[in-house]
């Protein structure tokens, strides 16, 4: 069967309330649950690029549907089903303005989700040296409040994993905060189930991607509340949320090719593009080989080619 390679960029589900339309996600509300429906737009300096990529919301929805199954046994979930005919009648077939039905348009990249209190900090555990976290380290000889020895390389693996959160914006940057700025915010002993949690499934998912040829460098997770529970929501180890390189070819000392979206982050940064809105489009072969990246993640960590 060939694969629907239709990017969807935005939807519009007229029996559902809007919930929130995220930078990648649009989400409804639905029998006091939610539908997550994973777009194929792209965020970049947390700017969505005018142009889709093929399959991406695909991905982002088959690899988080794996993983909160594969790491069940520490955390629960936010998950309940991404068949769409197992998400009730309230879900009725239309047909859009491109005659397009509801399965046409939803299916693969749809998860109906338990409705949560969410944190309002992203928990992030980094176990390599890259991205914002190399640059601060360059200038400050630390990563936000977690001092760090001298003279590491670009790239290179830490002696373990620390764990660096941020508050969360729908808008703009996300900032980086002290994990006392963490504690404020949520309390300590949510705080503490939180780092801990993360920090648990950072090193399960790291060991777990290592024996088919993938070092997750870097991750960030969210998490919310359900009846005074921690529960793990929204996305998991995909290539929006975490940075993915190829073992084989890993060698610290320089930036490292990847199978997220570092990609059209390398482009934009060489078109001069100030990182204010709007982004620049990307180009066919750009979007082609970025389509290709995720794919392959998808392939390596699951062993199956995405239907």
């Amino acid at each position: 069967m060939k694969r629907d390679d239709t990017v969807i960029l935005e939807t519009t589900l007229p029996n559902l309330n809007l919930f929130k339309r995220g930078k990648v996600r649009d989400v409804y509300e639905f029998g006091g649950n939610l539908v997550f429906i994973a777009t194929d737009r792209i965020s970049v300096f947390d700017v969505v690029v005018p142009t889709g990529i093929p399959c991406k919301g695909k991905v982002l929805t088959a690899l988080s549907e794996f993983w909160f199954d594969k790491l069940s046994h520490i955390i629960p979930s936010h998950f309940i089903t991404s068949k769409i005919e197992d998400m009730g009648e309230g879900l009725t077939p239309f047909d859009d303005v491109l005659g397009r039905t509801i399965k046409d348009v939803l299916a693969g990249r749809t998860m109906l989700v338990k409705k949560t209190q969410p944190l309002p900090v992203e928990c992030v555990v980094r176990g390599y040296l890259a991205g914002s976290g190399y640059k601060e380290y360059l200038e400050a000889g630390h990563i936000q409040d977690v001092e760090l020895p001298a003279g590491l390389k670009q790239s290179e693996k830490l002696s373990e994993p620390i764990f660096t959160p941020a508050t969360k914006a729908e808008n703009g940057h996300d900032e980086n905060i002290p994990v006392s700025r963490m504690i404020d915010l949520v309390g300590a002993d949510v705080a503490r189930q939180a780092i801990d949690k993360s920090m648990a499934i950072f090193k399960e998912a790291g060991e777990y991607a290592l024996e088919r040829g993938i070092i997750i460098a870097d991750a960030k997770f969210e998490w919310g509340l359900l009846g005074g529970e921690l529960i793990l929501i929204d996305e998991v180890f995909t290539p929006d949320s975490s940075r993915f390189w190829p073992l084989e070819s890993y060698s610290p000392g320089h930036p490292q090719p990847s199978f997220d979206k570092q990609y059209v982050r390398d482009y934009l940064e060489s078109t001069g593009w100030d990182k204010t809105p709007p982004a620049p489009p990307l180009p066919d072969n750009v979007v082609e080989k970025t389509t290709e990246k995720y794919l392959e993640a998808y392939r390596l960590l699951t062993g199956k080619e995405l239907a």
